[in-house]
């Protein structure tokens, strides 16, 4: 839609409570361009925002929102407003200036014209594509931890489940040259995490597949893995502790992020009793990121933890 010769795009905002933030944004998802959320920190809820074409199927938005509601039991207000296209773009190119994570990572849009950082791997982004760009604080956590990680023997077998943008399984490939296998439930994310790796030049060593966490068939087949980063929200970290176990191999590290400093010790109790432990933690303002490891296996068969 244009209004006076400007192209208008729709906005579409709820605020919900922790517990519906990830039933709302898959919601949202559904039926818009770009989805993304943030904690409004006086009052603990969070703000999930939207932005579609007008008009355009209404009907698919109402009942995405609907389904939403009836699987969480909130019924948020729905507030929908029209942006300028060009403004919405250009806050976007504003807001993500160049990150210079750690000591050896850079991540920058393809709009960003300075030179290049020297010494540091940069990973390359369209600022116009959502789906994360870094200035997260659990992707920051996760990129420390991979540092980190990177003095170490490369990992044969990585995974990246919920990629997102790609960012992790883009910096991995680049680090080691190995071969990553990455995951999103979104299909929008496959499509741009694999035009991210292009980008990046590491399309050969990164296969990006849909997948509802652990449902895909492959992700099975190349199990176990080495290295395993989740990326996603405290609550489905939480329900998959036992397929991460079951999937990690001995002596294989696991990277989990997207959970706030108060939920670590419930993401971290839960994957305990599957026979992880703690190796690491990182906090970055309100998020913080976990490693886990997990033991080699005795010669009776038996992890010691």
């Amino acid at each position: 839609m244009a209004r006076g010769g400007v192209e208008m795009l729709e906005r579409v905002t709820v605020t919900v409570p922790e517990e519906a933030l990830e039933t709302f944004e898959a919601a949202l998802e559904t039926c818009c361009r770009s989805v993304g959320f943030f904690l409004d920190e006086a009052n603990g809820t969070w703000i999930v925002e939207g932005l579609r074409e007008p008009g355009s199927a209404d009907g698919d938005l109402a009942a995405a929102l609907l389904l939403a509601e009836a699987a969480s039991g909130v019924s948020p207000a729905v507030e929908r407003a029209l942006v300028p296209a060009g403004g919405w773009l250009a806050r976007s190119y504003e807001g993500f200036p160049e990150q210079l994570i750690g000591h050896r990572f850079a991540i920058r849009g393809t709009h960003v014209t300075t030179p290049l950082a020297a010494g540091r791997i940069t990973i390359l982004l369209d600022a116009g594509l959502a789906f994360g760009t870094g200035e997260h604080g659990s992707t920051r956590g996760c990129l420390l931890a991979l540092e980190r990680l990177a003095k170490r023997r490369a990992p044969d077998r990585i995974l990246d489940l919920g990629t997102g943008s790609g960012i992790l399984a883009i910096t991995a490939a680049k680090i080691w040259g190995k071969p990553v296998l990455a995951t999103d439930i979104d299909q929008r994310a496959v499509r741009v995490a694999s035009a991210n790796a292009a980008l990046n030049g590491v399309a050969p060593l990164l296969r990006v597949i849909g997948s509802d966490g652990w449902s895909a068939p492959m992700l099975a087949r190349r199990a176990p893995y080495d290295l395993v980063f989740a990326n996603i929200l405290a609550r489905p970290l939480v329900a998959m502790a036992h397929e991460l176990s079951a999937h990690l191999a001995p002596g294989g590290t696991a990277i989990l992020a997207g959970l706030l400093g108060r939920q670590a010790r419930w993401v971290m109790s839960a994957h305990r009793r599957h026979g992880l432990v703690l190796k690491g933690r990182i906090d970055d303002g309100e998020w913080t990121t976990l490693i886990l490891g997990k033991g080699r296996a005795t010669p009776d068969g038996k992890n010691p933890g």
